[in-house]
């Protein structure tokens, strides 16, 4: 038993009385204790459901954040890529509506754009589709490579994934304890805006709740990230929903100074409207995005060039998102992402 952690401990759970935040380096040594197993199972376990019950605040989410950019992996960008953009979704998956992520993931690939994304294997609360299940149906076995592999893949593609099993094990390693106490722990709040990648980037986090959105920002101030995008998505997600008004938020740097500006976008306005793609099974949704790609009708289409047009747009690809849209159109039509897809497959199995 760590004797240091049960103080920490102690600090967030005496109840709404007596309770207390941690600073931020306190935090980052609890969350460090506990990936590196210092703290005790039975010693985890409380610390995740007291700083569930207690809500976190920016600064104890910045100090977590703090140790897994200490421990964890980091892709590493080279001046040739520009900025890259990470795509930040909960690790505990999808349950009710089909994910596009990837393919967005695939047509900014594809539109030069470098693209990190990141994730785990079926996790609690959910337990909803993880991204390494759809990589597989599509024939991409991204769990079996290395770090140093993917940073190679990524640099020749232009996508990399990073896999926590593989990557980042002493993170995999909590997710025993998340299972155990039924709740998400504010480490899902982290991983949203986690970024395993070392240079400029462009992170796009979703969330579900507004107040989630403010703890984004204040933590990103903390940590000096200034060009993000954030996303009342689907399910949490970066994906953009059609159903109703994307609620977006922008952050973009100039100099030192940094501007936020709110974007309301209606999917109607741009001819994408309509009802979110109910989730089946793996293979039905795999079915659906190789339709997709072989340029055949799907469900999902309307959902993918929505999506696609918005990111390529805030990626600097397309002066709008009504150009983004027939770029989106474009890129999937004439087989180009398609073709990125076998891109990345080949280099994989090299």
């Amino acid at each position: 038993m760590s004797d240091r952690f049960r103080e920490l401990l102690k600090i967030i759970g005496s109840g709404t009385h007596t309770g207390k935040n941690l600073t931020r380096q306190e935090a980052a040594a609890a969350m460090r204790m506990m990936l590196l197993g210092e703290a005790t199972p039975t010693q985890i376990g409380a610390f995740l459901i007291a700083h569930r019950i207690k809500r976190p605040t920016g600064e104890e989410l910045a100090g977590m954040l703090d140790t897994y950019n200490e421990l964890g992996p980091k892709l590493k960008s080279q001046p040739s890529m520009g900025t890259v953009t990470v795509l930040g979704c909960p690790y505990d998956g999808r349950s009710r509506t089909s994910p596009v992520t990837l393919l967005t993931a695939l047509i900014l690939a594809t539109a030069g754009v470098f693209v990190v994304i990141h994730g785990g294997r079926r996790m609690p609360t959910k337990e909803g589709i993880p991204f390494i299940d759809i990589w597989q149906g599509l024939g991409v076995e991204w769990g079996k490579l290395s770090l140093v592999e993917v940073q190679r893949v990524f640099e020749e593609t232009g996508l990399g994934f990073v896999y926590l099993p593989r990557h980042f094990p002493q993170a995999d390693a909590l997710v025993k304890h998340r299972r155990d106490i039924g709740k998400r722990p504010p480490i899902a709040i982290m991983e949203l805006i986690w970024v395993p990648l070392a240079g400029e980037v462009h992170l796009a986090a979703g969330y579900v709740h507004p107040p989630t959105e403010g703890m984004f920002r204040e933590v990103l101030e903390l940590h000096g990230l200034r060009n993000y995008t954030t996303v009342k998505g689907l399910e949490g997600s970066c994906d953009l929903p059609r159903d109703r008004t994307a609620i977006i938020g922008v952050s973009l740097s100039s100099g030192n100074d940094a501007t936020f500006e709110r974007l309301l976008l209606h999917p109607s306005d741009y001819s994408c409207g309509g009802k979110e793609v109910v989730l089946g099974s793996t293979a039905e949704l795999v079915e659906e995005i190789q339709k997709i790609l072989q340029g055949k009708a799907s469900k999902l289409m309307s959902a993918v060039i929505w999506n696609g047009a918005f990111y390529l747009w805030r990626c600097g690809i397309c002066s709008d998102i009504n150009e983004g849209l027939l770029k989106a159109e474009s890129l999937l039509n004439s087989g180009k992402v398609r073709d990125k897809l076998r891109e990345i497959k080949a280099k994989i199995e090299i």
